[in-house]
């Protein structure tokens, strides 16, 4: 059985060149309501290839991004190496190996649904500096509105060999609130858009852990139907694949 910290090792090329990046409205966000400054210091727990990462280095921050996956690891090391601001650090939202309150700003994008809760709450708090700020950071697709999210959607359902269980949108706000609790938590949302050729869509689906791999009788047949899919949605041979970017954002202490 595949463990969450091993599930992307074979999918990093596709993460670092295929999953969306975070909208400007996280950093005008953060500045307005968190105090977020260029001087904060910032842990990205699960980092993976450092999408999130780069939006907070290109602001001008120090950014330790902690990630257990080493295939995970070494993709961001190479996406980021302009940045001498970033650290690549192997530890989990369990055990980071960061110093005690050496930091002002934890976040996460795509990755808190696989932290033992109470155990990340723990560590969250030993690293941050008092006042500090815990942020939580999903891209969900568009389904309802989109008739491209819906077939998208409908794809996955079907191919997908354990989406059900490891979907994110499992997640529920009472989980969020459970892990911030006694203190209250705020929620923003951002519109976010990809604009993607076919080996882009192909790319961004085959960067999910749950899709079957090369070699999965399920592999072709799922691109086959990809395919079909992008064909009847396609504009000018690209597709805008619409998502909301989710942040929860709050302290523990």
């Amino acid at each position: 059985m595949t463990t969450p910290t091993q599930r992307f090792s074979s999918r990093a090329d596709n993460y670092v060149k295929y999953r969306p990046g975070y909208p400007s409205g996280v950093i005008k966000t953060l500045v307005k309501e968190c105090g977020l400054t260029e001087k904060s210091v910032v842990a990205d727990i699960g980092s993976g290839t450092g999408i999130l990462s780069e939006l907070f280095l290109k602001h001008g921050n120090r950014v330790f991004g902690v990630e257990p996956n080493r295939e995970m690891r070494e993709a961001g090391k190479r996406f980021l190496k302009t940045y001498p601001h970033f650290t690549s650090v192997e530890g989990t939202a369990e055990a980071t190996t960061l110093p005690n309150q050496s930091v002002e700003f934890v976040t996460a994008a795509q990755a808190f649904h696989w932290f033992d809760r109470s155990r990340a709450r723990t560590e969250f708090a030993r690293i941050l500096k008092p006042g500090g700020w815990v942020v939580l950071i999903w891209n969900e697709r568009v389904v309802e509105t989109s008739a491209l999210g819906r077939a998208y959607e409908a794809l996955i359902a079907r191919y997908g060999t354990d989406y059900g269980q490891v979907r994110h949108t499992h997640l529920r706000s009472e989980d969020i609130g459970a892990f911030f609790s006694p203190r209250p938590f705020e929620l923003r949302t951002f519109k976010n858009l990809q604009a993607l050729e076919f080996d882009g869509i192909k790319g961004r689906l085959l960067s999910s852990s749950y899709v079957p791999e090369p070699g999965h009788p399920k592999h072709q047949p799922m691109l086959d139907e990809l395919r079909a899919l992008f064909d009847d949605h396609q504009t000018g041979g690209r597709v805008d694949f619409d998502y909301v970017t989710m942040m929860y954002f709050g302290q523990l202490t």
